[in-house]
């Protein structure tokens, strides 16, 4: 729900944008799904190819989307980059598909650190595990089933605009708001 409070703050008319949600599911998904102009989905199933279906979810791997340059306003993600081998490249391919001006609003896990803190690395196809393993789970492969390879520091700004977003900043959890469960959300534009 933070992530609506920054897009209501942002935007009150969504039916004139191309949004690209990363899951199927979920609060965030359901608000796109009823105000969105136009609203693509995926989940990353590593037992299908990239860009096919499973029932009426895309296969996508953030790390290589399927779909062309500048087709999205807008892509949204509720903590998913985390999982990400390779962030950086899912952060250029997030960038390469969103539009001039595009918004890339998203949260993940953040620590109270400067520099985030990798967990993992994928090197010749094998993870290599630098710190005791760390999973999380999420409803597609289930609880403790997905490895977390870094935890976010501050340094995650810096690391959008390594992948050419102009501007990137944190917005603060609003305190009054769902009991004090309020996160950061990170807003990145092209």
């Amino acid at each position: 729900m933070s992530i609506v409070r920054v897009l209501k703050s942002l935007n009150s008319d969504f039916k004139n944008l191309a949004v690209y949600e990363l899951s199927s599911r979920g609060p965030l998904f359901n608000f796109l799904k009823q105000r969105a102009g136009q609203l693509s989905f995926s989940e990353f199933f590593d037992d299908i190819p990239r860009g096919s279906f499973r029932g009426h979810v895309q296969c996508q791997d953030v790390q290589q989307l399927t779909f062309a340059n500048s087709s999205f306003d807008l892509c949204t993600s509720t903590e998913v980059f985390e999982h990400v081998p390779d962030d950086r490249r899912g952060f250029s391919e997030i960038y390469r598909v969103l539009c001039s001006g595009g918004r890339f609003i998203f949260t993940v896990p953040l620590t109270e650190t400067a520099v985030t803190v990798e967990r993992a690395v994928v090197a010749d196809g094998v993870i290599q595990h630098l710190l005791e393993p760390e999973y999380h789970g999420d409803v597609v492969r289930g609880f403790g089933k997905v490895l977390c390879y870094r935890n976010y520091g501050w340094d995650i700004l810096e690391r959008l605009r390594e992948a050419g977003f102009r501007q990137a900043r944190l917005v603060p959890p609003d305190e009054k708001a769902w009991w004090g469960l309020g996160v950061k959300v990170v807003v990145a534009e092209k």
